[in-house]
């Protein structure tokens, strides 16, 4: 295809033009969160009582507390106390996380997460 010098002008114009146009213009995807299961062999110790502090003042409407948990580090279940998590909008509810016994006897860790 050939192109007259009439056609390259307005190519030479455009092309700038757009290019400053979308400059600026990026999306991001949502960083990827590689899941990976967590298994137990035997269940987890009882949840631990844990005393609920006052959210920060200035974050009361958009945090939530997510309650203290057993993590399994592979050979041995270890504490992870309760903390505040931001609401990723203010009517997003927080399901904690959770273990979860399979039909072989092991136990299974499910995330917490918003809905």
């Amino acid at each position: 295809m050939i192109l007259s010098s009439r056609s390259l002008v307005v190519l030479a114009t455009l092309v700038p033009s757009v290019a400053m146009l979308t400059t600026g213009c990026v999306v991001t995807p949502p960083p990827h969160r590689e899941v990976v299961e967590v298994v137990a062999p035997h269940p987890p110790p009882p949840v631990r009582y844990e005393v609920v502090p006052p959210p920060p003042a200035a974050r009361v409407d958009v945090v939530t507390w997510d309650p203290g948990h057993w993590r399994w580090n592979g050979h041995e279940y270890v504490w992870v106390p309760g903390h505040y998590v931001e609401r990723p909008r203010r009517e997003a509810v927080w399901e904690p996380g959770h273990w979860a016994e399979r039909p072989n006897g092991s136990w299974a860790w499910v995330e917490g997460h918003w809905r």
